[in-house]
């Protein structure tokens, strides 16, 4: 099958399932102009999905919005750093169920069924063309180069949202819904140490997270901070680059070797964790964070192929220092100099961090507003995240003040504790998608309640023209 082919299938497949009725959402009418029925923060691979399970619900007065030029959302060509992604391939999506949707389909219809088998794991520049496709054959709404500054509450079940950027033909736009779709990093800040950042210049430093200029690192040494999974792609990448040597330091005595991830795929962890009570969710969470995610085999054996790799175990950095343009790194067991550091450690949860947010993150509830965990569980970095609905709406602290949040909803990493692995990894989208549509879709709903129950009602459309007089026979 070609490219064509398949497009024409998808075409096929969502007109036997009705794709692209009409929308049945009241209008909003607001003295403002326009009121959008949902604005979708964030045109990565959660967003595109949330669009298209709206779509499917026929909420149909939607824009979704990314600060990123067009193709390069999300982390996939920017700072992502790995050869192919961890999620095994047989897994699906975004599709939402949708066979020809599916990256195997698309694949298929450019390597035929040979290349799916002989394809180990999925190149993660191809992940972006797929995402890129996926966009173009749904015809989803997005805009790019658009950013969101700030969310404020208007009245109940109205946001207005300032933007910023090229593509913004207003720096205002009303919704009655909001979706955070910001992956990763949306929930709160990539976290640097402050032995790093309050001991060296921005110049000898920087998370994984951000654009890294290799070229300038050719034959230079550097070291890595963090044992995680995302360390060996960067060390990995940036040997492959040409940089003479990468260290990588891990505190831990040994490697980090389970993948958590891999359990709760197979043993209905994923799409029935809602199903949990708060001590269990806090426990499965609390026990996740304790197995930093290894990386791939593929990637530690590539990596330490390199002669210019070096593993450091059982070595946290005690102290940092800049001397002579270059950082020194003291460990326990030695003092080492770099001509650049990499930190992949990881970020912190909490909606005080996010800017856009500033107007309403005092009323939002946090999990240690509703759960006192027991001392052997208790973590702060837990207790930070946004307290959910299962639908991924935040939760007022305050009941006299929900009118300010009702309508915002977080589709990104800070979901983690409430919702569980689902609005940012890919193992969990094909089963949070569908939820947090539906939750949506709910609300609009229940917010024209009155007007939906008059016109039902009242609606007396005839439908039956038959007639009946005396004398007529009845076959039976």
């Amino acid at each position: 099958m070609s490219l064509d082919a398949l497009n024409k299938r998808v075409k096929t497949e969502l007109s036997y399932l009705a794709y692209g009725r009409s929308n049945w959402v009241r209008p909003f009418i607001h003295s403002e102009g326009h009121v959008y029925d949902v604005v979708i923060i964030g045109g990565g691979q959660s967003g595109l999905g949330a669009a298209f399970g709206l779509l499917r619900e026929r909420v149909s007065n939607i824009l979704v919005i990314d600060e990123n030029q067009e193709g390069l959302e999300g982390p996939w060509e920017t700072y992502a750093r790995m050869v192919t992604l961890r999620t095994p391939k047989h897994l699906t999506s975004i599709d939402l169920g949708v066979p020809s949707l599916t990256f195997r389909s698309w694949w298929e219809a450019q390597h035929d069924e040979e290349g799916w088998e002989q394809l180990d794991k999925i190149p993660r520049g191809e992940w972006m063309n797929y995402l890129r496709w996926y966009r173009k054959i749904l015809s989803l709404p997005v805009i790019n180069e658009v950013k969101l500054n700030l969310v404020e509450p208007v009245e109940k079940g109205l946001f207005r949202l300032h933007l910023s950027g090229s593509n913004t033909s207003s720096n205002e736009i009303l919704a009655r819904k909001v979706i955070l779709a910001t992956g990763i990093q949306g929930g709160g800040e990539w976290h640097v140490p402050p032995l790093v950042k309050d001991t060296l210049p921005s110049h000898l430093y920087a998370h994984t997270s951000k654009s890294i200029n290799f070229d300038v690192l050719k034959g230079k040494k550097i070291a890595i901070l963090g044992g995680g999974a995302s360390a060996f792609d960067n060390a990995n990448f940036a040997l492959s680059e040409g940089v003479a040597e990468a260290h990588v330091f891990i505190r831990r005595k040994e490697m980090p070797r389970i993948n958590p991830i891999r359990q709760m795929e197979v043993s209905g962890m994923i799409e029935r964790y809602h199903a949990l009570d708060d001590h269990e969710k806090y426990a499965v969470m609390t026990h996740f964070f304790k197995h930093n995610q290894p990386p791939t085999n593929d990637t530690f054996e590539r990596a330490k192929a390199w002669p210019g790799f070096h593993l450091h175990l059982d070595s946290p950095w005690q102290h940092v220092k800049a001397e002579d343009e270059c950082a020194v790194v003291t460990t326990p067991h030695e003092t080492f100099t770099f001509d650049f550091l990499i930190i992949s450690t990881g970020l912190l949860t909490d909606p005080a961090l996010r800017p856009e947010l500033k107007l309403v993150e005092k009323e939002i509830t946090r999990w240690s507003d509703r759960f006192s965990a027991p001392k052997h569980l208790s973590n702060p970095i837990l207790d930070a995240h946004p307290y959910l609905s299962p639908g991924f709406a935040f939760i007022s602290r305050d009941k006299k003040r929900d009118n300010n949040l009702h309508g915002l909803f977080a589709f990104n990493y800070s979901a983690l504790i409430s919702c569980g692995v689902s609005a940012s990894a890919l193992s969990g989208l094909r089963f949070s998608i569908p939820k947090l549509a539906t939750a949506v879709a709910d609300q609009l709903f229940l917010d024209n309640r009155e007007e939906v129950l008059e016109d039902y009602f009242s609606y007396n459309e005839i439908e039956f023209f038959g007639e009946w007089s005396e004398g007529s026979k009845v076959e039976m």
